[in-house]
């Protein structure tokens, strides 16, 4: 009897234990751990709220039950983490990109590269600008990538073909000479209506009459740093019309008669020379001459008003009269150049250090230790080009009398 007492006390005194072990290990506090957006990994994060830009997306439950169909899948959701939005106002302005349907992942990779390093803050539309209608694979990738609005444009038929000016035995004579002689696009037609469209119509599309400013994006361009104020802004607030990052001297092949043009403009139209003006950056020898140097215009953010003015457009159709446009292979990188020098002041044009840019075959990188490590850039300062021998932003410094930025000498 006394041994079967001191079973069952026993057995009492091993279910107390038992209870009081259960009870110590069910109440214990152990943190859960925490996704960044605030919830666990057991749970879907709380996505924050979306911006206007922002496609709605309803975030999968992951590790919800223990068949978990979605337990391959990152929690990495459109909707929990959206970038952060600038404040301030907004210029008027857009992207323009002249782009074909097959351009697409090439213009993919220009519109991830704008849109991770500025745009994301800022939400600006983009223009595109086809010389045939842009099809729906085209329109549904650009559309989803970029921020603000899109918008599609056809070219007019009479601003991508021969005006009735040009004689066509002579423009044909002239693609087979420089075919013979292998100079870059020297037999293409489709190049020359490129580049007199960039020149002189562009800015006088429908789609873009709603703008002030524009900033040209070309398909597989790069941006090494991150640009953390509103570079449209800052044009306007600071009185700049004109910009750049790259500047270099043009292929004489293609350009033999464009500074006799230019001459017959400034002796036609006087009143449209600026005081003040940039005539040291593309003359040796006060405008006799043209020294070919030029503001490579595959990037450039200006005001869309200065294009439109009457001093912009006599000079154009000037120059697109004397047909080099094919009559030689006319690029619209030197024909900007020279409207920018000549016809605005000095202080209205504006180099852009900060904007690392890359176009191939050359590359931007500002120079500055520092600069480049606030700006999160990645680009390899041995690479920049601004400071080589074939280079002349040297020249744009020299003759606004600015102090080149610190450390330009080990980059030459």
């Amino acid at each position: 009897m006394a041994s079967g007492s001191t079973r069952y006390i026993r057995y009492i005194l091993i279910a107390c234990f038992s209870l009081a072990a259960l009870y110590f290990l069910t109440s214990s506090s152990i943190p859960t751990p925490q996704l960044p957006g605030g919830g666990n990994w057991g749970s879907t994060p709380n996505p924050k709220p979306l911006t206007s830009a922002s496609p709605p997306v309803v975030p999968s439950p992951i590790g919800t039950s223990g068949t978990d169909v979605q337990a391959s899948k990152t929690p990495n959701n459109a909707g929990g983490l959206p970038p952060p939005t600038a404040s301030g106002e907004r210029m008027n302005a857009t992207f323009v990109t002249l782009a074909r349907n097959s351009d697409i992942w090439e213009i993919a990779k220009s519109i991830r590269q704008v849109e991770d390093r500025f745009n994301r803050k800022y939400h600006y539309d983009w223009v595109f600008l086809n010389d045939k209608p842009f099809d729906d694979d085209f329109k549904k990738l650009t559309s989803s990538l970029v921020s603000g609005k899109t918008w599609y444009g056809e070219i007019p038929k009479e601003h991508w073909s021969f005006p009735d000016f040009i004689d066509q035995e002579k423009a044909k004579a002239v693609r087979e000479d420089m075919a013979q002689r292998k100079i870059i696009y020297g037999d293409s037609i489709s190049y020359r209506h490129m580049c007199r469209y960039e020149s002189g119509f562009f800015f006088r599309h429908e789609l873009m009459n709603q703008f002030e400013w524009y900033w040209r994006v070309e398909p597989s361009i790069e941006l090494y740093c991150d640009i953390n104020y509103d570079a449209f802004k800052y044009m306007k607030d600071n009185g700049k019309k004109y910009s750049f990052v790259l500047s270099l001297y043009e292929y004489v092949e293609t350009i033999q008669t464009l500074w006799d043009s230019v001459k017959n403009f400034t002796t036609k139209y006087p009143e449209h020379i600026a005081q003040g003006n940039s005539m040291g950056f593309l003359s040796d020898d006060d405008g006799k001459t043209y020294n070919h140097c030029h503001f490579w215009s595959n990037f450039e953010i200006g005001n869309l008003n200065w294009l439109r003015s009457k001093a912009y457009i006599d000079y154009f159709e000037s120059l697109d009269h004397d047909g080099g446009f094919f009559y030689e292979r006319w690029g619209d990188a030197p024909v900007h150049s020279i409207a920018a020098a000549l016809l605005l002041k000095k202080e209205e044009i504006h180099f852009f250090n900060d904007i690392a840019y890359y176009h191939v075959p050359f590359t931007h990188c500002p120079t500055g230790e520092q600069t480049r490590l606030e700006l999160k850039c990645h680009c390899n300062p041995a690479d920049n080009f601004d400071w080589k021998g074939y280079s002349c932003t040297t020249r744009y410094f020299d003759i606004n009398g600015i102090t080149k930025p610190e450390g330009y000498e080990k980059e030459q």
